[in-house]
């Protein structure tokens, strides 16, 4: 029989049955009136989660990087300058994609562990005495390493530094499942999917724009044609699309959002943390070290550990998925075979977590790691155990 086991990498998520019901949904003639009332709340929801009343809200059939093209390519221009911190394989790809379109690209350097680096992005951006750059790029989850950045901290730099660029924030791994305030840490536009915090299947880019994002999209000369926001809102202020658009997920969305606010987004960002905090405390009882430098910076989405010398990383994912069907999440880029990754974040409960910590110990037993079967799991437990019932339980809550 196919696998009922929980995924543990950092997106796609698991999808919990309420969803897989609402996308389990008939054609619909998206220029009917039966889409214009669906499409309406999806927006004004998103707005709500990335907690923005100044901005607007768009959906584009895609994944988390075209939304990163949906940013530059309709606020930009053809050698345009951008500064961003290169300090996981997520804001590496998105600084790539900046090249390909033929941006210049002020990269600052950074270890991979370490998050956005404040005080380096604001002696670029006081540098810069002529505002050449245009746009600050910033992950705010590194999924690759599971570090959190401080973007109101960023926006604190750029403000401190007088600079007038606009900020650009990947939060896909962070927006729907850890804090994330739109206006008030100046962000002028918020990036992430359908397949993470929002529980569903790949599918939705979607983006918050401030208004200072659609000033500068009047003077962008970068083509786009697929992504063109100003052409989406223009469709979606009458209710459709400028193209066929995914109805089945656009519904999902809409149930998605009556989810995580049913549970209350305080809620679902303290139990992101209550079960981060089972995993840490489940690495630290196997020895190990996570990739993130220091606790500031772990993530509550997604735990990235440290192998130990001698060991890969990649062959533990692969004995995971090959004997016991249970999926982590590999090490990419820099760290490739010295990590594996530990998905916690989206329809994710304590009991799902325990399931696999104990399957994680067992990979390593079966690989001779020195670290001693039980040990993280009744780490995790005695943690678990004793916050019982000081956040939300389950997400399973919102009737399709």
């Amino acid at each position: 029989m196919p696998s009922q086991n929980p995924v543990f990498i950092p997106g796609p998520t698991n999808i919990p049955d309420t969803l897989r019901r609402a996308i389990d949904y008939p054609s619909v003639d998206h220029r009917s009136p039966e889409f214009v009332e669906m499409l309406a709340p999806v927006l004004a929801g998103v707005k709500r989660i990335l907690k923005t009343t100044a901005g607007e809200a768009v959906v584009f059939p895609s994944t988390g990087t075209g939304a990163w093209e949906a940013a530059i390519s309709n606020t930009l221009s053809p050698g345009d300058k951008v500064l961003a911190a290169e300090y996981g394989m997520f804001s590496h790809r998105w600084i790539d994609l900046c090249r390909k379109h033929g941006l210049d690209v002020e990269v600052i350097d950074t270890p991979w562990g370490e998050g956005a680096p404040l005080e380096a992005y604001e002696r670029a951006l006081r540098a810069d005495t002529g505002h050449t750059i245009k746009a600050v790029l910033a992950c705010q989850n590194e999924t690759a390493t599971g570090v959190l950045s401080d973007i109101a901290g960023l926006r604190k730099a750029i403000d401190n530094a007088g600079h007038p660029a606009l900020l650009f924030v990947d939060g896909v791994s962070s927006i729907a499942s850890m804090d994330f305030r739109m206006d008030e840490w100046g962000v002028d536009i918020a990036i992430t999917g359908s397949q993470k915090g929002f529980m569903l299947p790949p599918g939705l880019a979607i983006l918050g724009i401030s208004p200072r994002a659609l000033d500068a999209m009047k003077a962008a000369k970068l083509p786009r044609c697929f992504f063109d926001i100003p052409d989406m809102l223009a469709k979606n202020r009458t209710g459709g699309y400028p193209y066929t658009p995914p109805v089945a997920l656009i519904r999902g969305l809409e149930v998605a959002i009556g989810m995580l606010e049913d549970e209350g987004l305080d809620q679902v960002f303290a139990r992101h943390h209550r079960i981060a905090e089972g995993v840490r405390r489940a690495v630290a009882g196997w020895g190990l070290d996570l990739c993130a430098a220091r606790p500031s910076l772990y993530s509550n989405t997604v735990s990235t550990v440290r192998v130990p010398d001698g060991f890969d990383g990649n062959e533990f994912v692969a004995l995971a998925a090959s004997k016991y069907a249970v999926a982590f999440g590999t090490g990419l880029g820099k760290v490739a075979g010295k990590v594996f990754r530990i998905g916690h974040l989206g329809s994710m409960t304590d009991v799902m977590a325990l399931s696999g910590i104990a399957t994680a110990e067992m990979v390593m037993a079966d690989l001779g790691y020195p670290v001693e079967l039980g040990s993280g799991l009744r780490a995790a437990q005695e943690y678990y155990r004793t916050s019982a019932g000081k956040s939300a339980p389950a997400v399973e809550r919102h009737a399709a």
